[in-house]
């Protein structure tokens, strides 16, 4: 499994998106990687980062959700919540794997691979400056803000 860590070369990506776009590694990039889209942690995460979207826009940081799930639930879920973030579609679990989100999970004594709910504060120049991993929803997206400021 991959380790990306601070200081790492950010793994290049291109992944369908919602609405028909691509969504590609070009410029400073909070990359956050969710379980599944219209699930209560993730609908509050997606919801957390959208609150903020005109600050991380201010800040010239451009905001990626990534799951496995298909761009047509990513076209339902953002238009559900009327989210303002770019939502991707990793459905071959190429992207997941090479930032070592692509994890063995339990739940009630099975085990299954699944995501990590990760995020990766990547710069200009494609190295990834902050990483958090098994991330706790709430107060998550401030922390990321106050680290996109700061790039």
């Amino acid at each position: 499994m991959t380790e990306i860590t601070t200081g790492s070369k950010a793994p290049a990506f291109d992944m369908p998106a919602d609405g028909g776009a691509r969504a590609t590694l070009s410029g400073p990039t909070v990359l956050y990687f969710y379980p599944k889209a219209d699930t209560p942690g993730c609908t509050n995460e997606a919801k957390d980062f959208t609150e903020h979207a005109d600050a991380f826009a201010a800040a010239g940081v451009t905001v990626i959700g990534v799951s496995k799930d298909p761009v047509k639930k990513l076209d339902r879920f953002k238009a559900k919540y009327d989210l303002k973030v770019t939502l991707a579609s990793d459905e071959e679990t190429g992207v997941t794997e090479a930032y070592g989100v692509w994890v063995e999970k339990s739940m009630y004594g099975k085990t299954y691979m699944g995501i990590e709910r990760a995020t990766f504060l990547i710069d200009a120049s494609g190295t990834v400056r902050q990483v958090w991993r098994k991330v706790s929803v709430k107060g998550h997206a401030d922390a990321v803000l106050a680290a996109a400021k700061a790039l």
